[in-house]
């Protein structure tokens, strides 16, 4: 217990003797943490505006006039087998005009009482990744081959906006990466700033240094204060993001999500929790990780 008390009265120590080199180092992990943080929440607010989107893939596979519900039956007992299917229903020709009437009435009244709509089998999935794959095991299926409403050619008739579901498949995988290389690149500035800041304090205790070797102290002894000194650092530097981050879901929070009603913004208080933790475990390894490559390099013990 008195080493610890010894390694943190060193560190203050430290932490007064180059308080601009120690704030310089705290400013950097705090802003770096606050937009890691930052992302962070945006990421979740995009996650959940993203699976907002993709619940609404679908598909929609078309079905002749003359099918028998026997044969419909079969399909759709079987599509509700399938990997990553979560509900199969069926849309009748009377209600498919029924919904296309509710958004063009004035072409509907243009029919003159003739239905032209097909019916169709819906799928709603749990997995909107796989609706490529389901829509083509449908199209390659025997038994809706036989009920689909163009003859001979299942493919025209089984729909699910292949190129938008591409393309947002394909966005939501980019924003993905480019948050993992964002982080892992504010990671990197912020113990670079560490480091520099430890080395600094190592060349400024060398003498002091040099002596406690003489006198037979440990390396634990002698790295002590370093490693206290960085996770000091860091542990202010998180904290302040926090803080930051807290004010922000206070005040900024609620303004966006008043301008914004139509986007599933919210976000619970356990979630804010939850990157909150993960921020001050993190400014506290990349304070520990700074500090001890910082030793390694140049304090020789």
């Amino acid at each position: 217990m008195s080493s610890l008390f010894y390694f943190l009265r060193e560190s203050l120590t430290g932490f007064a003797r180059h308080l601009s080199t120690a704030l310089g180092s705290i400013i950097t992990i705090f802003l770096s943490l606050l937009i890691i943080g930052i992302f962070l929440v945006g990421g979740r607010m995009v996650e959940n505006i993203i699976s907002s989107v993709e619940s609404e893939v679908s598909i929609t596979a078309y079905v002749a006039d003359e099918a028998s519900q026997e044969d419909i039956d079969s399909v759709m007992n079987w599509l509700s087998s399938q990997e990553g299917v979560a509900t199969v229903g069926f849309t009748t020709k009377e209600q498919a005009l029924e919904n296309f009437q509710s958004t063009s009435s004035d072409i509907v009244d243009a029919l003159d009482g003739s239905n032209p709509l097909p019916a169709s089998i819906d799928v709603e999935l749990s997995d909107p990744q796989l609706v490529e794959q389901v829509a083509n095991e449908l199209v390659a299926n025997s038994d809706y081959q036989k009920i689909c409403d163009t003859e001979g050619n299942p493919s025209e008739d089984v729909r699910y906006g292949e190129k938008s579901v591409e393309r947002l498949f394909s966005l939501t995988n980019y924003v993905r990466y480019i948050g993992v290389a964002l982080i892992v690149l504010l990671i990197f500035i912020a113990m670079v700033f560490i480091n520099n800041t430890i080395r600094l304090a190592i060349l400024a205790r060398r003498k002091e240094i040099a002596i406690m070797r003489l006198v037979g102290a440990s390396n634990g002894f002698i790295r002590g204060p370093f490693l206290m000194e960085g996770a000091l650092h860091a542990i202010i530097g998180s904290l302040l993001a926090v803080g930051s981050l807290e004010l922000l879901r206070n005040f900024a929070l609620p303004q966006v999500q008043g301008a914004l009603a139509f986007l599933p913004f919210d976000l619970s208080l356990g979630a804010f929790l939850y990157v909150y933790i993960i921020l001050i475990v993190a400014g506290l390894l990349i304070g520990l990780i700074g500090s001890a490559l910082a030793m390694r390099r140049y304090l020789k013990v």
